[in-house]
């Protein structure tokens, strides 16, 4: 999360980065990163064959849509009860933590059908001194769209700590979803009872990890049948370096702003294997070492080579991306460069804080998309099948969208429902210090972003995606769900110092179909299971996750846009364990409950 002053010197031994930006590769100590950065050198020739061209100028943008476009969101935050504020830090966001915020979850903790949400937190900073501790929240989803404050029933208001991602997941395998909230300093695991209270079961357990912990993810990474769990770290800093930091990094020689993450030591992410109920750390065991302390954001779990188990891709701010290949026997290989979803096309490690996963094309491969840092794109790495990934962000809109923001939590989501997946981005910058430099680069609050997909090819509508999309904040986490129950996926977003946004989709899209998948214990589905919904020549893919966007979790159910189709001709579902079950001539317009068993 660094420009200004080391940009000339980093461009020196690198390479210029993506059409002319700043590249953000970091020219540091560590295994990894002197291996990415021979691999990038040793590799540029492949590169080049695949790649977009990058010339020294911004790109230009994308084309306009030739018709008015019928996206329409409205803020219904407050109304619904939404109200309870993101603190971060002190005011001129002296630190990277000060800037960093939180994520924000979709889950249904009471099983009624209806979401609820869960909010993170963080801290008031003054100075050198801490002024107010933030409470993290939890809204009972209720009938009519509104939510109840539940906080202090359920007992998960986050004990005072700083947090950073959620996610919601059954880890125990009891039938009610439980949340990890990660944390700069202790995780925590509130365990669900099923009676509305949650107990924080994370010491016991051996999860805490003390550090700069931000994404995770569960999943089950040897195929046992419980669910394992990864956490990426950031930077290793203490609480007094935090208070003590001012701002220091020349910002294009105009302003003075937090420095790093250039010179500071990553932090290390962590694996934990759960066995008998408990935790362990298998981190070097299972082959998932981050070698190159890398600075981690946002972690996905999903199986994107298509052979049957769970992968890993992991999205760092200035170093190549991660993505752990499965090796069928509880172990990982880290093969980024190779598979071609670690650099940009022009061979440059961007500065990585959300991930997105989804089929943009129809092709029946999960494509990821990462969002990065402004005066650079974001990135769509499209899944060639075998393992391989390429970046089309030029050619498919992404990329010349994205150049000027800064992109944080995102979300590849059917918000027409015409049978593909469009790409929601959650914006705004770290450095307050710009607002007095707005012809630069332009503002620190900024709008949120939607890209419609269109044939594959995306395109900006959010001018024209209603009063919602015109919100400035300096926005962080995005969820993605259908709170009230109408058919369409509405969006929530966290922002710094402010309540969030509730964006409440009123498009006047097409047909639907919404899968909610149940456990054998009628808890939400499986992590890891797959639906194929066929539907007038069209194949749908959509997968379960626990953890995503920007330290995340989105509505467990999968929405599946049906365009002018009135039926789906087949429905499948692919469990965890190896089992199918199908459904066949399904009508359009309804929630579809599918449990796992017999």
């Amino acid at each position: 999360m660094e420009e200004g002053a080391d940009d000339l010197r980093r461009a020196d031994e690198i390479g210029a980065g993506p059409g002319g930006g700043p590249d953000r590769a970091r020219a540091r100590g560590g295994a990894h990163a002197r291996a990415a950065i021979a691999a990038a050198a040793s590799v540029l020739l492949l590169l080049a064959a695949i790649a977009c061209v990058h010339s020294a100028a911004p790109p230009v943008a994308a084309p306009a849509a030739s018709a008015a476009v019928g996206f329409r969101f409205v803020d219904a935050a407050a109304p619904a009860g939404l109200t309870r504020a993101l603190l971060a830090g002190r005011p001129g966001k002296d630190h990277l933590l000060d800037s960093a915020g939180a994520g924000a979850a979709f889950l249904d903790y009471d099983r009624d059908g209806i979401l609820d949400v869960y909010l993170v937190n963080d801290w008031r900073i003054d100075g050198n001194r801490i002024v107010e501790r933030g409470r993290n929240a939890l809204y009972r989803g209720r009938p009519g769209g509104r939510f109840e404050d539940v906080t202090d029933a359920a007992g998960v208001d986050g004990g005072g700590r700083w947090g950073a991602a959620v996610v919601a997941a059954d880890y125990d395998d009891d039938g009610w979803v439980d949340l990890l909230v990660t944390n700069f300093g202790p995780n925590t695991l509130y365990r669900n009872f099923g009676n509305g209270r949650f107990e924080n079961v994370a010491p016991r357990l051996g999860i805490e990890s003390p550090g700069w912990n931000t994404g995770a993810a569960f999943f089950d990474a040897d195929g046992d049948g419980d669910l394992d769990l990864y956490i990426a770290a950031y930077i290793d800093v203490t609480v007094e370096d935090v208070l003590a930091a001012r701002p220091t990094l020349s910002w294009k020689g105009l302003e003075k702003v937090a420095a790093g993450p250039f010179g500071m030591t990553g932090a290390r992410d962590h694996f934990f294997r759960q066995e008998s109920g408990r935790f362990v750390d298998a981190t070097v065991e299972a082959g998932l070492e981050d070698r190159g302390l890398a600075y981690g954001f946002a972690v996905r779990a999903a199986d994107f080579d298509g052979d049957g188990d769970i992968d890993l891709y992991v999205a760092n701010d200035s170093d190549a991306n991660y993505l752990y290949r499965n090796e069928g026997n509880g172990t990982f290989r880290e093969i980024g460069l190779w598979a071609g979803s670690a650099l940009s096309a022009a061979g440059a490690a961007q500065a990585g804080m959300g991930v997105a996963v989804g089929d943009t094309a129809g092709t029946g491969r999960l494509d990821i998309v990462v969002t990065n840092f402004s005066e650079d794109n974001s990135t769509l790495y499209r899944n060639l099948g075998g393992g391989l990934f390429e970046d089309a962000s030029e050619e498919t809109g992404v990329g010349p969208a994205t150049w000027r923001m800064m992109s944080w939590g995102a979300a590849l989501a059917d918000l027409d429902a015409d049978g593909d997946l469009d790409l929601a981005i959650a914006a705004g910058h770290i450095y307050p210090q710009i607002d007095r430099h707005p012809e630069i680069i332009g503002t620190y609050r900024q709008t949120n972003m939607l890209l419609e997909n269109a044939g594959g090819r995306f395109r900006d509508v959010t001018a024209r995606a209603g009063p919602g999309f015109e919100i400035a904040e300096s926005s962080r986490g995005l969820a993605a769900g259908d709170y009230d129950n109408d058919g369409d996926v509405d969006l929530l977003i966290t922002n710094l110092d402010a309540p969030p946004t509730l964006l409440r989709n009123d498009t006047p899209g097409g047909a639907w179909l919404t899968i909610a998948c149940v456990s054998r214990r009628g808890g939400p589905g499986p992590i890891g299971t797959v639906v194929t919904v066929k539907s007038a020549g069209r194949t749908l893919l959509r997968d379960i996750a626990a953890g995503d966007s920007f330290m995340s979790s989105h509505d467990p159910r999968l929405h599946f846009g049906l365009g002018d189709a009135t039926r789906a001709e087949e429905v499948e579902v692919r469990w965890p364990d190896g089992s199918r079950t199908v459904r066949r001539d399904v009508p359009a317009r309804q929630f579809l409950v599918i449990r796992q068993g017999p």
